[in-house]
């Protein structure tokens, strides 16, 4: 496959993850501003969370994807039809204003949510089919830049736009760029110039609880599904309590929401991809070591920030450090699953992981809330921090497996 042909699916796939995670992030991190002016409570804005929820059941919604087929690029069929109806769920949720109409606005947001989360599976499990195993990395670290990307569009652009043009404008927006997205899908759906996925691809599928076996029968894969449930979700739950906590010491919303926000998401998103390119240069099992020694550092400097009160310039200067780690922690994380994702079962491992890494990630923000309420700031970071040495502790003693079944995915010995 050439470099140009190369470029222009990883663009493509590139592009289908941020428009896929927009809506997502402006309806439920984005919109609790505009909600909390319009004078939703504290505990309605929290409730509203929960239409998030179908992001730990895409390990079912996985199973029709894998087990259903809708003709030849099967993927492609369900990839477009989902986007059709995330297409239909923004006309319903843009015809009229609903900030004052709570059940219907949730209702649709839930919608979305289900729609989102299931179009990211046969996305996902299309460029595990169609990308070269040596361009997965690359695949990974450009969802993670994506997603940062995301936020940054969702969680501000987007609510500058309602504001400036009414509530109908997102949606019409983020409306087109999913139709824009989804025409290279249309024009591939063929894959008359893409290769042909292994043979076998059409024989009997075992039944569901054996394939979800199957996956942790792999080498390695007990390992790395430790790493999904430990890696990311500390740094991650620490970012998430960036914002409040930069209030709480002081300093200015707007300045807080620039460096967070905007700055921050623009660190991600960079250190995503640095992150992506130096893992084929340091090794899988190298890379996994010295990410995670990052993710440490940079919390427990976040930390001593913060018990010492080291002042404002230092506070900045480690949330930098948080958001680049949290890029590269996340780029390795994608990366890797896509090389754990059996091109026979490109849709259910992969929904089986994302399951693994999503429920961990909603889990533990929680339990560090709780630890906020009850020890403080002090605390809570305490807690993240210890978190995250644990998963450097388990990342050394697992990297080894890890790393070998990454090499022998490269070298084509496990398909």
């Amino acid at each position: 496959m050439t470099k140009a042909r190369l470029f222009g699916l990883q663009l493509m796939f590139g592009w289908m993850n941020l428009v896929l995670a927009i809506p997502s992030i402006y309806l439920m991190f984005g919109m609790p501003l505009v909600m909390r002016q319009h004078g939703w409570s504290g505990t309605e804005i929290g409730l509203f969370q929960l239409a998030a929820l179908p992001a730990i059941f895409k390990f079912l919604f996985a199973v029709p994807v894998q087990r259903v087929r809708l003709g030849r690029g099967h993927f492609v069929h369900w990839l477009l039809l989902l986007s059709m109806s995330m297409l239909a769920l923004y006309w319903l949720i843009g015809r009229q204003n609903l900030i004052e109409d709570r059940v219907p606005l949730f209702t649709l947001t839930f919608a979305m949510s289900i729609a989102a989360t299931w179009a990211d599976i046969p996305l996902n499990a299309l460029a595990v089919q169609w990308l070269p195993r040596s361009e997965q990395l690359r695949a990974g670290s450009i969802r993670s830049a994506a997603l940062f990307l995301g936020a940054i569009i969702g969680g501000g652009v987007m609510i500058v736009v309602q504001s400036r043009m009414g509530w109908q404008m997102p949606f019409w927006i983020m409306g087109a760029g999913l139709l824009l997205g989804c025409l290279p899908f249309v024009l591939l759906r063929s894959r008359a110039a893409l290769p042909e996925p292994a043979a076998g691809g059409d024989a009997p599928l075992p039944g569901v609880v054996a394939d979800w076996a199957g996956f942790f029968k792999q080498p390695g894969a007990r390992q790395w599904s430790l790493m999904l449930l430990t890696s990311f979700p500390f740094i991650g739950a620490a970012w998430l309590y960036l914002k409040p906590l930069m209030l709480d010491m002081g300093m200015p919303l707007e300045r807080v929401a620039f460096i967070v926000g905007i700055v921050g998401g623009v660190t991600g998103a960079l250190f995503s991809l640095i992150g992506g390119r130096l893992v084929p240069v340091l090794g899988t099992a190298r890379a996994i070591v010295l990410y995670l020694l990052a993710a440490l550092c940079s919390l427990l400097l976040l930390t001593v920030v913060v018990w010492a009160k080291l002042g404002p310039g230092w506070l900045i200067a480690s949330a930098i450090c948080v958001a680049a780690s949290m890029g590269a922690v996340s780029a390795l994380m994608f990366g890797l699953t896509m090389f754990f994702t059996r091109r026979q079962r490109n849709a259910s491992d992969y929904g089986l992981q994302t399951t693994l890494f999503t429920a961990a990630r909603m889990a533990v923000p929680i339990a560090a809330g709780m630890l906020l309420d009850r020890l403080g700031y002090n605390g809570m970071l305490v807690g993240l921090t210890l978190g995250v040495l644990f998963a450097f502790g388990l990342a050394w003693q697992v990297r080894g497996k890890v790393g070998d079944s990454a090499r022998a995915v490269l070298a084509g010995e496990v398909d």
